[in-house]
């Protein structure tokens, strides 16, 4: 099993948001939990639940650049490629996907870190528990396989609120683009 909060999929599903760009993740108020996938190719495959301080899940954010050149982000082209040189955080939105595959129109956050002594803070100070949970996704995933879904358990997550403008602004999650 997990030690991670778990619910039914189907009953998170109901709950969260079906559009727009927004940051699903259990939490409290002092820490964040985030996944790191590994595929053969890196080491043997591995899913990790990470465990970080808000305060490094913070500091993540506020220092991240888009992967791709936006006008609401950066007021020149050249402005987001000078910060883009020199910061070690990306960021992008890719398409969310539901239990079978599915793109939804809700995009899932992704971010990249980088940079020694960005890992060193990252690894050192911010992380707060690792655990393993290859075996727990890989039996939730025979239930797909098998379509069972009314029987899937996943981490229990929720909305995570970024009440910062400047960082809503420069993570592309405007007002505008978050109908729910």
């Amino acid at each position: 099993m997990t030690t991670l909060e778990i619910e039914l999929y189907n009953l998170q599903a109901q709950i969260w948001p079906s559009s727009g760009k927004h940051i699903m993740a259990q939490y409290d108020d002092d820490s964040i939990v985030v996944y790191q996938a590994f595929n053969d190719s890196i080491a043997d495959y591995a899913i990790l639940a990470i465990e970080m301080s808000l305060e490094g899940f913070a500091s993540i954010l506020s220092g991240c650049v888009p992967s791709s050149f936006r006008a609401s982000s950066y007021k020149e082209e050249r402005d987001w490629k000078a910060a883009l040189q020199t910061s070690s955080l990306r960021l992008q939105w890719d398409p969310d996907h539901d239990l079978q595959g599915r793109k939804l129109a809700r995009k899932a956050i992704q971010l990249g870190i980088s940079g020694e002594t960005l890992v060193k803070r990252y690894s050192n100070e911010w992380i707060l528990s690792i655990e393993d949970i290859t075996e727990f996704v890989k039996e939730q995933y025979s239930f797909v396989k098998d379509g069972k879904l009314e029987m899937v358990w996943t981490p229990k997550e929720r909305t995570f609120e970024v009440k910062d403008e400047h960082i809503r602004r420069n993570l592309g999650m405007d007002l505008d683009e978050n109908p729910e």
